[in-house]
């Protein structure tokens, strides 16, 4: 599992969609707070990847100085984690009770897809992320709570979509997973702790899976960022739907198991 969140978490292929249907085909019953787990062991990914970035905004917060390129990314993502906030709260007990079958998240990976597919139209002429970019990145960041649709993916076609210049398309769409990930990190440990405790789950094995996402997750995000460089990200698209289409037939044909 911790192979699957590192390798899928940033290629635009939904984590949360694979690491559902792994626990559907392995018959693995694990809460939530797993998964949410799983995401803490690439987020400090992240940290590593952007830590220069992170530090010049960090410092200019200390130094309230917002009129630097690394100060003005503090509104923009305050801006853009209320949609994502919004959504998280008001849907996701709704999304977490529908997408927990395969049919419903093969439904979501051909929406996924298409909205990947559909960054190829975008053209990159805007050096700067604007406050509505943001606002749209960060409500797309809160659709991907769906599984099935990819947080990175998402909110990297938006900002492409909108003509944002690839390089920081990319660079936003992380900086602003950061507060959404700890967010959720934070709720779930408050609201369902006793819950990992009533698994088989070890502390070794939880872990292991952290230690696993971490090294996979580096490998997949400089993988992704050479394939936007490439102008090719819009062909994880093809992917997208094939899965999606695979899930939906084993739905209708195998309906006792994966309806």
């Amino acid at each position: 599992m911790g192979v699957v969140q590192g390798l899928t978490e940033w290629l635009p292929i939904s984590s949360t969609g694979h690491l559902k249907l792994f626990e559907n085909l392995l018959d693995l019953k694990v809460p939530i707070l797993f998964d949410v787990i799983l995401h803490a062991g690439t987020l400090i990914v992240i940290s590593v990847f952007f830590r220069r970035e992170i530090y010049r905004i960090l410092s200019s917060i200390a130094h309230l100085e917002f009129e630097t390129e690394e100060g003005k990314i503090v509104p923009l993502i305050i801006v853009g984690i209320i949609p994502t906030t919004l959504i998280g709260f008001i849907f996701g007990w709704l999304i977490e009770d529908t997408f927990q079958k395969v049919l419903p998240i093969g439904v979501a990976f051909l929406f996924c897809g298409t909205i990947l597919y559909s960054a190829k139209i975008g053209e990159e002429k805007k050096d700067n992320i604007s406050f509505s970019t943001a606002v749209l990145m960060g409500m797309a960041q809160g659709i991907a709570i769906i599984p099935g649709i990819s947080r990175s993916g998402t909110t990297i076609a938006v900002a492409l979509l909108l003509g944002v210049k690839r390089e920081k398309a990319f660079k936003f769409s992380f900086l602003l997973s950061i507060p959404a990930i700890l967010g959720a990190l934070g709720y779930t440990a408050y609201t369902q702790l006793g819950q990992l405790a009533l698994t088989d789950l070890r502390c070794g094995e939880i872990l292991v899976g952290t230690i696993l996402s971490m090294i996979v997750g580096y490998i997949a995000l400089k993988l992704l960022w050479k394939t936007i460089a490439r102008g090719k990200f819009h062909l994880f698209a093809l992917y997208c739907w094939l899965l999606g289409t695979l899930l939906i037939l084993l739905g209708f044909f195998q309906p006792s198991r994966f309806a």
